[in-house]
C-alpha cells in the first residue's frame, strides 16, 4: 500500500510540514525487521522529496503541555501541513478530562489551520481489541479512547481538518502492530498508519481522485506483517 500513495503524494502542494505531540508524534517504537524506524511521520517526510520538516514530538507531554510547549515553534515554522497527535497521555491519568484535552486540541487546530495549514488529527488504533490488555482493565480503557476518539473528530470537523479514526480501524485488533510495553505502536505499526495518512493526504491533494477506500479494504492490503525484534524503548 505504500507504494500505491507514495508517488502521487510526490506532487502534492505542501512544502513545510510540521509534527506536534507526544511519543506517538515522536515516532517512539519497538523496531521490527523490514520496516525503516522513525515512526509514521518520517515515512511522509521521506513520501515527499524536498519537504521541509520539523517534528516537535516529545515524549510523556499530556494535550495541554503540546499546545503549550509546541504550539508557537509550530507556527512560527510556517508549517502548510501539520499533523496533531495528543491526549494518548492524558488517558493514563487517574481521571481523564475529556473536555479538557478536546479544548488543548481545538487550540492547537484551530490555530494551525487560521495560520493556513491543512492539519490531520487521529484517534488511536484500540489495543483493547487485540486481546492485549486484561480485563478489568481493557473496558474502562476502551471508554477512554473513544471519548478521546469522538473529541479528536468533533475538533477536525470544526476545523475542516483530516481526520483519520484509527480506534474503527480493523488493524487494532492485530496484537502485531504494538510494541512490547502495550502502550506503542512497533515499527510496523507505524508503516500501516503512516500508509493511511499517506492515503488521506492523497485523496486531500487531489492526486488520487474519490475518497479513500474502507478501513476493511485498506487494512486487507497494508504494510506486510513482520515481527518484532526488541523489546520497548
Amino acid at each position: 500500500m505504500m507504494d500505491d500513495v507514495t508517488d502521487p503524494l510526490a506532487t502534492a502542494p505542501w512544502r513545510r510540514f510540521a509534527v506536534l505531540g507526544d511519543s506517538i508524534a515522536a515516532g517512539v517504537g519497538d523496531p521490527v525487521e523490514g520496516h525503516p524506524d522513525g515512526g509514521w511521520a518520517a515515512a511522509l517526510d521521506r513520501a515527499r522529496p524536498g519537504l521541509a520538516y520539523r517534528n516537535l514530538g516529545e515524549r510523556g507531554l499530556v494535550a495541554a503541555e503540546v499546545r503549550d510547549r509546541q504550539l508557537d515553534t509550530a507556527l512560527a515554522f510556517g508549517p502548510d501541513l501539520a499533523a496533531v497527535s495528543a491526549g494518548g497521555n492524558d488517558l493514563l491519568a487517574p481521571a481523564f478530562d475529556a473536555g479538557g484535552v478536546e479544548a488543548a486540541l481545538d487550540a492547537i487546530v484551530g490555530a494551525l489551520r487560521g495560520a493556513g495549514a491543512d492539519v490531520i488529527t487521529f484517534s488511536l488504533f484500540d489495543i483493547t481489541a487485540a486481546g492485549l490488555v486484561p480485563e478489568p482493565y481493557a473496558a474502562p480503557l476502551r471508554r477512554r479512547l473513544r471519548a478521546l476518539a469522538d473529541r479528536a473528530a468533533a475538533v477536525a470537523a470544526r476545523h475542516g481538518a483530516i481526520h483519520l479514526d484509527g480506534m474503527s480501524h480493523p488493524v487494532s485488533a492485530d496484537p502485531s502492530i504494538y510494541s512490547a510495553d502495550l502502550t506503542h505502536l512497533n515499527a510496523y505499526g507505524h508503516a500501516v498508519f503512516a500508509a493511511e495518512v499517506l492515503e488521506a493526504l492523497t485523496v486531500r491533494s487531489g492526486a488520487c481522485p474519490g475518497p479513500p477506500a474502507s478501513p476493511a479494504a485498506r487494512a486487507s492490503r497494508r504494510a506486510p506483517r513482520a515481527r518484532a525484534t526488541s523489546a520497548a524503548t
